[in-house]
């Protein structure tokens, strides 16, 4: 595989800092770095980011992820792994990316119990994190970004 283009954060360089400025914002809102990797991770799993879940795995290897939480993250449901409050950060994320699944993505049981969690301030950095891993995934899978070749 090869990909089409560099990261067009990086051919537009202007554009690099400012995402990374919301991905530093996202981790200083109080929520637990795992968590963060965790949604980051299973975002990127959802976009079929080959780029993102390779890093994305690295990262959380260096947060202190277990390997059974690298591995079942995909099905986070299923898995015994997970925190209440790491359920309900991956159930926003999941609703968060897939906003076309249905009409009310980010339905009000999905958010209040996320809520029941997280203040607001780790809400937006929840949020903050989805939205900027999102961002990353379109880019990457658009232009074909080679996992592992970043860094």
């Amino acid at each position: 595989m090869q990909s089409r283009m560099r990261n067009p954060a990086v051919v537009l360089s202007d554009a690099m800092r400012p995402v990374q400025e919301i991905l530093k914002a996202a981790h200083s809102g109080g929520v637990e770095p795992q968590t963060l990797e965790l949604v980051h991770l299973r975002v990127s799993q959802i976009n079929g980011c080959s780029a993102c879940v390779d890093a994305g795995a690295k990262t959380a290897r260096k947060a202190g992820v277990s390997e059974e939480r690298l591995a079942t993250v995909a099905a986070w449901r299923e898995a015994p792994y997970f925190s209440e409050e790491e359920r309900a950060a991956l159930a926003l994320a999941e609703a968060a990316t897939r906003l076309a699944d249905r009409p009310d993505a980010v339905n009000d049981e999905i958010w209040d119990t996320a809520a029941t969690y997280f203040d607001e301030k780790q809400l937006a950095a929840l949020v903050l994190m989805v939205g900027v891993t999102n961002l990353f995934n379109r880019l990457n899978a658009t232009t074909r970004q080679i996992a592992g070749a970043w860094g």
